[in-house]
């Protein structure tokens, strides 16, 4: 459905209800804090079936648009809150684990939403298309698209960990 390779086109009245949480949520922890952490750049490009990614360098939050358009508010809810906790814990506290108690602190009485690590949406739109490969041990392998067109041009191969056989693509 919407997981090709296009752009997935994010309608604005959702982009804005991201921003408002992001900057309600953002401000909460900044009195909380006593800090002035300035709004991190948003970019509705993530990929496959993470739902959201926090990268501190870039101080910029990777929001999945599909997985957004598909869940609303319940995604607006959970991961926006959950990525900008893991940028406020970088900057705050510097390197630690990225769930151990700093976050879920950061999570559950800064920002006070529950300390959800992964979420629980429906991925099958964004799951990646497999390619079934056999072996000797009539075993199937599932080989990603990457992989499956590596082989298709003759640029790799893979074995089975177990026979040693060089995989073969079955068409069924």
């Amino acid at each position: 459905m919407l997981c090709n390779m296009k752009t997935v086109r994010v309608p604005i009245a959702l982009v804005q209800n991201v921003m408002r949480t992001l900057r309600e949520k953002l401000q909460q922890a900044n009195q909380y804090l006593n800090t002035n952490y300035p709004e991190p750049a948003l970019h509705y490009n993530q990929r496959g079936t993470i739902a959201g990614s926090a990268y501190y360098a870039n101080w910029e939050i990777r929001i999945n648009p599909t997985l957004l358009i598909e869940n609303k508010q319940n995604f607006i809810e959970e991961v926006i809150p959950h990525e900008l906790a893991h940028l406020l814990v970088n900057r705050h506290f510097g390197r630690v684990a990225p769930h151990g108690k700093e976050w879920k602190w950061m999570m559950e009485t800064v920002l006070q939403v529950p300390a959800k690590r992964t979420h629980h949406f429906d991925v099958s739109n964004v799951k990646a298309k497999t390619f079934t490969y056999t072996c000797q041990c009539e075993e199937p392998h599932r080989l990603t698209l990457r992989r499956h067109n590596k082989v298709q041009r003759g640029e790799t191969e893979y074995r089975c960990r177990r026979c040693q056989e060089i995989l073969k693509f079955t068409t069924t």
